[in-house]
């Protein structure tokens, strides 16, 4: 009787997302078992912690600053590097473990195509357990949730906004793939310098540990990229940046019509993060870097960006390292992203710039590793990453 109470409840799950993401309970079983892909075949699977130290308090000795990491190995490894997983801001390693609609997430997509994958929660975030020495936290609330990842186009706060048609369902509290997206949404952080700060170390310990790899990162995350790069320079094989925290140097608030864009706070003394990254010639104080913004935007539903003032000073350890930055076309980052591309271009990085409308990828938001034709993202990202080894002379066996 219990286990027909179980399945009774798991089918009436099943059904209302389903009927959130606009099928038929029957359409949604019949599609999902005509797509149903081959069993994935893992060689090793496990998790550990990477980096964090000890701290002493009146209570007693503690640990902070450690990462999380679950990883998969799989049987028929045949990709030279692995692919190390970062989310961005108040999300985990979840966002790539799966969908809220229930399909399969960037972590199978990979390990199908031969990489091990390396998926992980920052420090002080879901299994990264926090503590309150190190900093206040803060929340994203359901509204902000909404307006920037889920349903943008009923804000509309930016002039891109209105093109989001990809999130699976209404984007809205109430509708259940909402429900369980807003679920796993984890306090953060309250200070992006020190989560930009813990984050770098850590991210540094885990390549100590595994060795050479790609790293993926997203929206917030984008700034560890740079600074595990520029920490570990010959460990880091390629970056594949998701709309990286932009743009650079300052804030870019949006307003909604008329003046959509609005410049806010200095966040990134160094540009790109918070914390330091080496520059050729060498910085003896970050207020050496000088920076201009521009006069006039690219275009009229851009922001303007903020550049160094010439002559330019290098990014020396990310010179040499493969970059791919992709952008949706109705993300908040759409009228920005060119910024942090043209800032590394001008830093002597030689990034690939995807804009995804222009492949055809159309009606994506932020959160494009959970929309409705994520894998088609990601098969942007993987034909980069294969054809940047193959003109590395570091093919897949």
């Amino acid at each position: 009787m219990g286990m027909n109470r179980l399945t009774r409840a798991v089918t009436k799950v099943a059904r209302m997302i389903a009927i959130g993401t606009g099928a038929t309970c029957a359409g949604y079983g019949a599609a999902a078992q005509a797509a149903e892909p081959a069993p994935l075949e893992i060689a090793r699977q496990g998790y550990f912690f990477a980096g964090g130290s000890y701290y002493d308090t009146p209570d007693g000795r503690f640990m902070s600053g450690h990462m999380y990491v679950e990883f998969q190995i799989p049987k028929v490894q045949t990709q030279p590097y692995p692919v190390v997983m970062f989310s961005g801001g108040g999300q985990s390693g979840l966002n790539y473990m799966g969908t809220p609609d229930g399909r399969e997430g960037w972590m199978q997509f990979f390990l199908r195509r031969g990489y091990a994958v390396y998926v992980l929660d920052q420090p002080s975030r879901g299994r990264s357990p926090h503590q309150a020495e190190v900093g206040a936290q803060t929340r994203l609330p359901v509204a902000r949730v909404q307006q920037q990842f889920t349903a943008p186009e009923r804000s509309n706060l930016w002039p891109q906004a209105k093109l989001h048609t990809q999130w699976p369902g209404t984007g809205v509290e109430g509708d259940p793939v909402f429900d369980q997206f807003f679920a796993q949404n984890f306090p953060s952080l309250a200070s992006f310098p020190r989560q930009q700060e813990l984050n770098r170390d850590a991210g540094a310990a885990l390549l100590d540990k595994i060795g050479p790899a790609i790293l993926l990162t997203h929206s917030q995350s984008g700034t560890f990229g740079w600074l595990i790069a520029d920490a570990r320079p010959a460990l880091v094989k390629a970056i594949v940046a998701m709309e990286p925290s932009g743009p650079p140097v300052r804030e870019n608030l949006t307003k909604g019509a008329p003046n959509w864009f609005e410049d806010g706070p200095l966040t990134k003394a160094y540009g790109l993060t918070a914390p330091p990254l080496a520059y050729d010639p060498p910085l003896a104080a970050p207020t050496d870097l000088k920076f201009v913004r521009q006069e006039h935007p690219d275009a009229p539903d851009l922001a303007m960006c903020w550049a160094q003032a010439e002559p330019a000073r290098k990014l020396v350890n990310l010179m040499n390292i493969p970059v791919l930055v992709m952008q949706t076309e109705a993300s908040y980052h759409a009228p920005y992203d060119h910024c942090t591309v043209n800032y590394l271009r001008q830093a002597g990085v030689k990034p690939t710039f995807v804009r995804l409308a222009d492949q055809g990828i159309k009606g994506n938001g932020h959160m494009m590793m959970l929309e409705k034709n994520n894998m088609e993202i990601a098969e942007v990202a993987a034909k980069w990453l294969g054809e940047t080894f193959k003109a590395k002379g570091k093919a897949a066996p």
